[in-house]
C-alpha cells in the first residue's frame, strides 16, 4: 500500500512538472529547513529501460521520505572547470532529517541502488542545501542563465574574491538569483563548493564582458571552480 500510495504521489509530482516545463520562468519556494538538491547528471545513451526500472524502485522511497522534483535545466556550456554535466537538477526535502534518512536507508530498501545509478548515469554529483530562511527565486529561460561554483583555497583571500566577483558580476549586469554556502554530500557522488551561485544576464554578450574581467581577476584564494551555462 505505501509503495501504491508513493507512485501515486510520483506520478502527481512528474504531472506538475510537466506543467512547469510549459512556462519560460521556473518558480522555486522553499521554508526554513527544507532541503535543495542540485544535480550535476550526465546520463547515458541507450538507458530508457534502466531509468524505467529506477522510477519504480527508488524514485517511490524518495518520496514517502519527502523528496519532491523540481523543473531542472540542461546544460549548453561549460565555461570553467574540468566536468561537463549535460543537466542541472533540482529537487526538494521536508527537512534534513528525511534527506539523510533516504541516504542511510536506501541500499537496505533497494540494494543495487549505486548500481542502477551508475548503469544510467556517467556523472551523478550531489550537493544539498539546508535553507536557513525562507527562500523564493525564478529562473528565465529566456534569458541567459550561468551556475557558477567556487572552492576556497585561503579565506581571507576566498572572502576578497567572492566581494569582488559578486561586485563585477552586479556593474556588468548581472542579476544575482541565488548565492548558496555550507552544503553538503556524500561519498561516491561528492561535490560541495564552498560557494555557488547562479547569475541571469539579459544575453550571452552581456556575460561575456563580465567574464573577460572575472579571468583577469586575482585567484589567489581559489582552488577550484566550475561554471555552467544553463538552458
Amino acid at each position: 500500500m505505501k509503495l501504491f500510495k508513493s507512485l501515486i504521489l510520483f506520478a502527481s509530482c512528474l504531472f506538475t512538472l510537466n506543467l512547469f516545463a510549459q512556462s519560460d520562468i521556473k518558480s522555486y519556494d522553499f521554508k526554513k529547513g527544507e532541503i535543495l538538491d542540485i544535480l550535476l547528471l550526465t546520463t547515458k545513451p541507450g538507458t530508457k529501460k534502466d531509468f524505467e526500472k529506477y522510477k519504480k524502485t527508488i524514485f517511490p522511497v524518495g518520496i514517502e521520505k519527502t523528496y519532491k522534483p523540481l523543473p531542472g535545466f540542461g546544460i549548453s556550456e561549460t565555461t570553467q572547470g574540468n566536468i561537463q554535466p549535460s543537466n542541472f537538477i533540482f529537487g526538494k526535502w521536508k527537512d534534513l532529517k528525511n534527506r539523510e534518512e533516504f541516504i542511510a536507508q536506501i541500499e537496505g530498501i533497494v540494494p543495487d541502488f549505486h548500481v542502477q545509478r551508475r548503469n544510467i548515469w556517467s556523472l551523478f554529483n550531489l550537493t544539498y542545501y539546508e535553507m536557513p530562511q525562507d527562500i523564493s527565486f525564478k529562473i528565465d529561460k529566456t534569458k541567459y542563465n550561468v551556475a557558477t561554483s567556487y572552492w576556497k583555497k585561503e579565506t581571507t583571500s576566498f572572502k576578497k574574491f567572492k566581494e569582488q566577483w559578486l561586485q563585477k558580476s552586479s556593474a556588468n549586469g548581472g542579476k544575482k538569483i541565488i548565492e548558496l554556502t555550507n552544503g553538503k554530500s556524500v561519498v561516491g557522488y561528492y561535490h560541495n563548493p564552498d560557494l555557488l551561485v547562479i547569475t541571469q544576464w539579459e544575453s550571452k554578450a552581456a556575460f561575456d564582458s563580465f567574464y573577460k574581467e572575472n579571468l583577469k581577476m586575482n585567484h589567489k584564494g581559489i582552488l577550484h571552480v566550475n561554471q555552467f551555462v544553463l538552458n
